[in-house]
């Protein structure tokens, strides 16, 4: 049973995820791969609507994804926003990346090979990790404009998509500390920390939502 606080403390962290960016047509959109089938629909949505004449997803597998994506991510991703009517020639699929860091960097060096005029980037990802894939992408590639684009719904809303609250709170507590401790590793830059969001953040930690954070020593994830 998760307490009222609990879903409060939640709350604060997914509203801080929230970048809250005006969107307008980029050079290209990144959908980055995930459990979460929902960014391919936002992309695949996004592009119906104008606002890229093209799509790299990216993405390999990870242990919450290898079951239900056995071809990667980016494969049943790209899958998805053909189901949607996005044809075949307007995606890229990027198939190798396993942390956001990757990502980036690997969906940059396919845009580079295949000569893709790029001055702006239009990242798609779960609403819970707008904020997180954003300052990965300001560290890495900073000679571009970034936007941050997802699925707009409530938390409850997308719990229930999702269909397991714990699974969503850990991811969202995991996402959170990456904001904290990453820019300190040279992966993200520096975010400013409302002190609500951090005490939020460190009593769900302190209630056992912790199944995806990283040690202080751990590898990039």
């Amino acid at each position: 049973m998760i307490s009222a606080q609990a879903w409060a403390d939640t709350q604060r962290l997914w509203g801080f995820q929230q970048m809250g960016h005006e969107l307008r047509p980029c050079s290209v959109a990144i959908g980055l791969g995930s459990h979460d089938l929902g960014v391919a629909d936002t992309t695949a949505d996004l592009y119906h609507r104008g606002m890229m004449p093209l799509i790299v997803f990216t993405g390999a597998t990870s242990r919450t994804t290898r079951e239900r994506m056995p071809r990667g991510e980016a494969e049943h991703y790209c899958e998805r926003a053909m189901e949607l009517g996005v044809p075949a020639d307007a995606i890229l699929v990027e198939p190798r990346a396993r942390n956001t860091g990757e990502n980036i960097s690997f969906s940059r060096a396919l845009l580079e090979e295949r000569q893709a005029s790029v001055s702006s980037v239009l990242l798609i990802s779960k609403p819970y990790e707008e904020r997180r894939a954003y300052a990965t992408a300001r560290k890495l590639w900073p000679e571009v404009e970034w936007l941050s684009a997802s699925t707009p719904m409530t938390l409850p809303d997308y719990v229930d998509s999702i269909g397991d609250a714990r699974l969503v709170i850990d991811m969202l507590v995991g996402a959170q500390q990456r904001i904290m401790v990453y820019p300190q590793r040279g992966f993200m830059i520096r975010q400013d920390i409302p002190d609500d969001v951090a005490a939020a953040y460190h009593r769900l930690v302190g209630n056992g939502f912790t199944s995806r954070l990283v040690p202080t020593a751990a590898a990039r994830d």
